[in-house]
């Protein structure tokens, strides 16, 4: 048992924890790193029968007994491990866990041996702007999936025939082996799992039961969705196996950056220039609002970077759950002019003056300049 980790470690709970904790932390795991979920991952896959097993020996009061007294020790040789050499172990122990949540579970057909199959799961990706992210708005997407074949119905055979019980594993897709003390359970090699072989298979989609079609989806993307989420469409993946569930549809809604807002949760951030004598002496200014233009009073003596708060301007709640409205954040930047007329400058150093401020001298222009050289040279030669 060296170097396996803590069962109460892998689930995350106290070993005070109850009997619906333990089953509340396991299904948090397990649906965290379900095989549906995480397509390829064999990382995934190892936490999963890491959790499942924990789960084995921790939901079951005697097994839990004997861990707490003994640890790994006290389960004896192979229980440990549950018995769980492939997910679909799993699923056949714990797949009610999983119902609800779209996910490849413990289901049968009704009278059979052989597992109904769910399609894989499919991802593609959907790129809106920060208007329509704040409205909602509903996009069209177009995708390539498997179906079943119209020739074979999905069945695999050649039309007149069907596929026969396996031979080698009795139509049960495991098979068990004896080393020792220990069997070891695996998927049927003969027929991957099914339960049955295809002897004559249909010449269109070589015994595979699928074709390929492109399908256009409309996609209802909800209001206050922000760049990164993911949205699920159920049953729009992959068709399973001999007609089984299809999988689902995985969506990454990438937003556009916005010219002049910034995201931060459900709040916007908006940078709105003014000029000095606007931050000195107050005045009405119109903020471009993502809901429409709006009217901010920005009082007498507004210092630069100050923040006013515009409430229920910003992002709805994309889950909603709850009726938040974030706000709209509008910080003042307060602009100072690289160019002064002859007027602006006048009136700038008479306020110098009476604030006595020590302000650099006139500068005088390259045309002030030649025009003083032209005067003093005039006047000398008179």
């Amino acid at each position: 048992m060296a170097g396996k980790r803590d069962f109460y470690e892998v689930l995350e709970i106290e070993r005070t924890s109850t009997v619906e904790e333990i089953k509340k932390a396991y299904r948090k795991v397990a649906l965290k790193n379900h095989p549906d979920r995480n397509p390829g991952d064999e990382e995934a896959i190892r936490r999963f029968k890491e959790a499942s097993e924990a789960y084995d020996v921790l939901g079951d009061p005697d097994k839990k007994a004997r861990y707490d007294r003994y640890g790994h020790a006290g389960l004896g040789a192979g229980a440990a491990g549950g018995g769980f050499q492939d997910v679909s172990d799993i699923f056949d122990a714990f797949g009610d866990l999983f119902e609800g949540f779209g996910l490849g579970g413990g289901r049968r057909r009704g009278g059979g041996g052989t597992r109904v199959r769910r399609g894989d799961n499919l991802k593609t990706s959907v790129t809106i702007d920060m208007l329509e992210a704040y409205r909602g708005v509903t996009k069209t997407v177009k995708i390539k999936r498997h179906k079943a074949c119209k020739t074979c119905s999905g069945t695999g055979a050649k039309p007149g025939t069907s596929p026969v019980t396996c031979d080698y594993c009795g139509g049960r897709g495991q098979v068990v082996q004896s080393q020792g003390f220990f069997r070891l359970q695996t998927v049927c090699p003969a027929c991957q799992g099914e339960g049955k072989v295809v002897r004559d298979k249909c010449v269109d989609c070589s015994g595979s039961g699928m074709d390929i079609e492109s399908q256009t989806l409309e996609v209802k993307i909800p209001a206050g969705i922000d760049n990164g989420m993911q949205m699920c469409l159920r049953g729009e993946g992959d068709i399973g196996p001999e007609n089984g569930p299809r999988g689902d549809l995985y969506i990454d809604v990438n937003v556009k950056p916005h010219p002049l807002f910034e995201r931060e949760g459900l709040h916007l951030i908006c940078r709105v220039p003014i000029t000095f004598t606007q931050a000195a002496l107050g005045t009405e200014i119109e903020i471009p609002a993502l809901s429409g233009p709006e009217t901010l009073k920005i009082p007498s003596g507004t210092q630069p970077g100050e923040v006013f708060k515009m409430r229920h301007k910003g992002m709805t709640d994309p889950s909603g759950r709850s009726s938040s409205i974030g706000d709209l954040h509008v910080m003042i930047q307060v602009e100072v002019p690289k160019k002064l007329d002859k007027e602006q400058e006048k009136l700038l150093r008479k306020l110098a003056e009476h604030e006595q401020a020590n302000v650099s001298p006139h500068r005088k222009s390259f045309f002030e300049k030649i025009a003083e050289a032209i005067s003093g040279q005039a006047g000398s030669e008179d």
